[in-house]
């Protein structure tokens, strides 16, 4: 692969995590500068006035350190995702997106919510199961690396406080859509190479010839 061709993916891979990470950190950069608050951007479990939080929520952020520690996660997990399953990247990211909020506005406790922990959820759920149930050697690297620096995520899909300041219902919405989407998602993109021993492809010869003798 020339260093044109690797570059052009490399850029392809991070334009979109790249942008909507710069998004997030304008949004959060505009709203403290002008003093405002954007919570009600976010997400009122089954409130009709904030169902456009669901789209809205990802760019709100309660501090300087749940902005940077969503972006810095939301970037390497997006980019990763562009890197490994280019061919369907868009389509887990949008549903992941849209469905982790769908199902946060149904299930979450009455309160406001927000930042991008849902989404960030998916991807990780996605990444670490759809290179399990592929069992392609590449992308189960993935899932190695995502369960080595992101697996303790998993004891936040649960309240651990009878008034747990986190949203955990947000993180177990990701946590599903994610997981739902390795399995729905498993016969697209990239897949396990289907091995061709020496003896089918003697076989598909022989038949070949068979075939032309006829």
């Amino acid at each position: 692969m020339s260093n044109s061709s690797e570059k052009q993916q490399f850029y392809y891979a991070i334009f979109i995590p790249m942008t909507l990470g710069l998004f997030m950190i304008m949004s959060f950069i505009f709203e403290k500068g002008m003093d405002w608050d954007f919570h009600y951007a976010g997400i009122f479990p089954r409130n009709p006035r904030s169902v456009l939080g669901i789209f809205t929520l990802i760019f709100v952020h309660a501090d300087l350190g749940h902005l940077a520690n969503n972006v810095i996660s939301f970037v390497v997990l997006s980019t990763m995702l562009y890197t490994a399953y280019k061919s369907i990247a868009t389509k887990v990211l949008t549903i992941s997106w849209l469905f982790s909020g769908i199902i946060l506005w149904i299930i979450g406790r009455e309160n406001w919510h927000i930042g991008a922990s849902g989404l960030i959820y998916a991807l990780v759920f996605f990444l670490f199961f759809s290179g399990i149930i592929r069992m392609h050697i590449p992308l189960i690297a993935i899932s190695l690396v995502v369960a080595f620096v992101y697996g303790n995520m998993v004891w936040h899909i649960i309240p651990w406080q009878i008034h747990d300041p986190t949203s955990w219902e947000g993180h177990l919405s990701g946590g599903i859509v994610g997981l739902f989407l390795s399995i729905w998602l498993r016969k697209k993109g990239p897949q396990k190479p289907i091995k061709i021993w020496e003896e089918d492809i003697n076989d598909l010869e022989e038949e070949e010839e068979e075939t032309k003798l006829d």
